[in-house]
């Protein structure tokens, strides 16, 4: 993408900044495994990008879960607080990206599936106070990922028309979001749960890691 310059820079976070969603597995995976079920790759990639409601209602009605979706759900976002202090790492790229887009003074925001609770506690881990200001969850909307109502939510929140808003994800999921809100988007696959191909049809920018989106943003 050459010429077209965003007004402003909207980044999903788990799976695209750090390194996460390989944690969310584990934590679903200890839930699902110690009621006694397999938790499979497809049903991994069904869910990927989903707000945690939603996520666990899918994953309530496959296995038959006897709790309802809230005591799950509840128990999902207690192993995360646990796990991302001891697990979470930026992936490459993200923090020269994020200095970049401050040096830059671009107005900056996350739109994420996750809890506030657990962006906020990424973001501090991480040392990104000052940059992301402006965080915003699908938790706070009708419809999470893949409706576009956080990305929605994000421009207005940084008072940019959505058309000027460069919005980054990695699963094909977020990206029809972002897609749906009228955005640019530039998709980075996380390699352990997305392929280049899911993104056939949602955007033509896809891009190998964070790296390669700050040289084409350069």
């Amino acid at each position: 993408m050459t010429h077209w310059q965003p007004q402003a820079i909207i980044f999903d976070m788990d799976g695209l900044l750090v390194d996460s969603e390989k944690v969310w597995h584990i934590a679903e995976s200890e839930i699902i495994e110690s009621r006694g079920h397999e938790y499979t790759a497809d049903v991994r990639t069904a869910i990927l990008g989903l707000r945690v409601d939603e996520f666990m209602t899918v994953l309530h009605d496959h296995y038959g879960l006897p709790e309802t979706v809230e005591a799950l759900c509840n128990e999902l976002n207690a192993r995360m607080l646990t796990l991302i202090p001891e697990m979470v790492k930026p992936h490459s790229g993200a923090n020269e990206l994020v200095a970049w887009v401050q040096q830059q003074g671009l107005p900056t925001a996350i739109a994420s599936s996750s809890p506030l609770a657990m962006i906020d506690s990424v973001v501090e881990l991480m040392g990104w106070g000052e940059v992301f200001k402006v965080r915003c969850t699908a938790e706070d909307e009708a419809r999470g990922k893949p409706a576009p109502d956080v990305y929605l939510a994000a421009a207005r929140a940084l008072g940019v028309p959505p058309a000027d808003c460069l919005a980054l994800e990695d699963s094909p999921n977020g990206a029809r979001s972002a897609v749906g809100a009228g955005m640019v988007c530039y998709a980075v696959p996380d390699p352990n749960f997305a392929k280049k191909e899911a993104f056939e049809g949602i955007t033509p920018y896809v891009f190998d890691s964070l790296n390669v989106v700050l040289d084409d943003l350069r």
